[in-house]
């Protein structure tokens, strides 16, 4: 199970002094021999404080046959997504935004632990998350949004790694009236432009990590084109698309009501955990070669008959 991790993640982010490296001595501590983990901190960028830094944390986790070790299995990328963990001095404690990065920290922990204990993957894992306490708070509708330490652009040239061959993109999405029930739920893949059907094997593998019907939730082309560009966007949960080439999928922690992710008290451990064991999960069976994301087939069809859609991946004029 995952719940101990989650509770150790969840405990140190609502400290409020909490930073990047508090995690990174965390996670080397565990003492995982296969395992590569580094922080880079950078300013925020306006119109948040220039004064503060968002701290950026990547574990690279290598397999038996990785990329890394010159094999073939494939590399899975964990992108904990969000705008920041904190809103001081505007909220004391947690935010309900932190949620992509507790479940990205936690399934490190996991897997670092698993290897420290022998467990060894086929494919290397990167996972990469943020850390930032002061933002501010963006007014939305229907509930106000946490701002961002810095633009999206940056989240994904420093989250998004290029040897990553699919990205689960773990964000809480419950300030929204779309997806009505407390869990966990994923999206449709969606792969440099084209919105794919929701991945069976990610759909069955769901179903058994959690005992019940697997849930998914809607995106559209709005929200696989980049974040600034000026049209409605659900949340920031598919914006790894706009910088990669690999599929996407986005893992969204949800609620039957609408609730604010820039208010305190408002994550929950059960959904954590379910999302955690989830993405653990995942990363063993994909490094394995044991489930897809997405057809490889059947898109190279659609680009054949329909083209390039790349164009959705880049903002007009850039």
């Amino acid at each position: 199970m995952t719940q101990r991790q989650v509770s150790t993640i969840y405990e140190m982010m609502d400290m409020p002094n909490v930073t990047g490296q508090d995690f990174v001595d965390l996670l080397r501590g565990v003492g995982a021999p296969d395992a590569e983990i580094t922080i880079q901190s950078v300013a925020y960028e306006p119109p948040e404080d220039t004064s503060k830094k968002c701290d950026f944390i990547k574990v690279k986790l290598r397999g038996a046959d990785g990329k890394s070790a010159g094999g073939g299995h494939p590399t899975m990328g964990l992108i904990g997504r969000l705008g920041a963990q904190q809103a001081q001095p505007n909220r004391i404690g947690l935010v309900s935004d932190a949620d992509g990065s507790i479940v990205a920290l936690a399934a490190a922990l996991k897997l670092l632990e698993f290897n420290k204990a022998g467990g060894r993957l086929q494919g290397d894992v990167i996972i990469t998350t943020h850390v930032a306490t002061h933002v501010s708070i963006t007014p939305h509708d229907p509930v106000d949004f946490m701002g961002m330490p810095v633009s999206s652009a940056t989240m994904n040239a420093h989250e998004v790694d290029a040897e990553m061959d699919a990205i689960l993109s773990v964000d809480t999405s419950k300030g929204n009236s779309i997806i009505k029930h407390r869990g966990i739920a994923i999206s449709p893949t969606a792969k440099q432009g084209y919105i794919l059907r929701v991945a069976p094997d990610l759909v069955r593998l769901m179903e058994y990590a959690l005992g019940r019907p697997a849930r998914t939730f809607p995106i559209t082309t709005q929200d696989i084109t980049p974040y600034d560009n000026g049209v409605y966007h659900f949340n920031s949960i598919m914006q790894p698309h706009v910088a990669t080439k690999a599929p996407v999928v986005g893992l969204a922690i949800t609620a039957a009501s609408v609730v604010p992710g820039s208010d305190t008290g408002a994550s929950y451990e059960s959904e954590l955990v379910d999302a955690t064991l989830f993405a653990f999960e995942v990363t063993k069976q994909f490094t394995w070669n044991k489930i897809a994301f997405h057809d490889a087939d059947e898109f190279q069809k659609l680009v054949g008959m329909y083209g390039d859609m790349t164009v959705l991946q880049t903002t007009p004029g850039s």
